[in-house]
């Protein structure tokens, strides 16, 4: 039985997302995210002018008439969504935590690709894979994945990107649209990453907080690590420590920035604490402009 406050988020959700996705998002995505090439539609009778290398040679030959084939963009879409649910994902010092904010993010996206008549679909990673929901097409199927990334309890804090990765490359057999959604705190993903990339489009949405980049100076204070479940005294008043601390967190996400520059995937920075609309649109109107 799912609890009545997870219905009423998946409920605000739907509201919200429905909305932004009329008003701002539903023409974007369509025009961003193509079609994965042409198919085969039907034949018609050769005109001049027509490309002779369109002629079906054998239609041709049983009608005595040259006939050419008549092709289509194959526009249906895959979309499928990674998202990252080890400990770090359940931190967050605005009004809500990371968690929440995929499952907005993925249900932005996930009613603009059902506008679309595009097929959505779910992977739920820790240290491992642990729930895939296969793609299928429809509103009803969007609020499952909805309600899975708000209301799935974890078997596991940790995380190891490369378990999803790799499972993805092993079944995935047409090409796809992947938002990757994490803050990326992991390590020894990125061969599994270079390789998914290069048959399908990988999209990083980077998930990060405030307090994950700057350390309140607020004296003695106990901090507890989310994937471990660790917990220690920090001095937070000491001003090398901020330093090092802020430093580290500018390392970290710059060495993600590069690979995904290196690889060539579009990257959506999400700041937990702000609104994930202007990220958005920013992603689209690039992506635009770019194709």
């Amino acid at each position: 039985m799912i609890p009545k406050e997870i219905l009423r988020k998946i409920r605000h959700i739907e509201i919200r997302t429905t909305r932004l996705v009329n008003d701002l998002f539903g023409g974007e995505y369509e025009s961003v995210f193509k079609g994965q090439g042409i198919e085969f539609a039907d034949v018609r009778e050769y005109v001049p002018g027509d490309d002779i290398r369109a002629i079906d040679w054998n239609v041709t030959a049983r009608s005595q008439h040259p006939f050419v084939k008549k092709f289509v963009e194959e526009r249906e879409l895959t979309v499928l969504f990674v998202v990252d649910m080890s400990g770090s994902q359940y931190f967050g010092s605005g009004m809500k935590l990371k968690s929440e904010i995929a499952a907005e993010i993925a249900a932005v996206l996930a009613f603009s690709a059902v506008k679309n008549n595009d097929k959505t679909g779910l992977l739920i990673v820790t240290d491992e894979v642990e729930k895939y929901i296969p793609v299928k097409k429809g509103k009803m199927h969007v609020l499952r994945v909805v309600r899975e990334i708000l209301y799935y309890q974890p078997r596991r804090k940790k995380t190891k990107l490369s378990a999803a990765l790799q499972y993805l490359h092993q079944i995935l057999t047409r090409t796809a649209v992947i938002f990757i959604i994490s803050d990326f705190f992991d390590q020894g993903y990125e061969k599994p990453l270079k390789i998914l990339s290069r048959r399908h489009d990988v999209i990083a949405v980077h998930l990060h907080d405030r307090r994950e980049q700057d350390l309140p100076a607020g004296g003695l204070m106990e901090f507890q690590d989310c994937e471990t479940g660790s917990r220690f005294l920090v001095d937070t008043s000491r001003p090398e420590l901020q330093r090092s601390y802020a430093a580290a967190a500018v390392r970290w996400k710059e060495k993600a920035d590069q690979l995904f520059k290196t690889l060539r995937m579009d990257k959506i920075d999400i700041a937990a604490e702000a609104s994930y609309v202007e990220p958005l649109m920013r992603f689209f109107k690039i992506r635009e402009k770019r194709l």
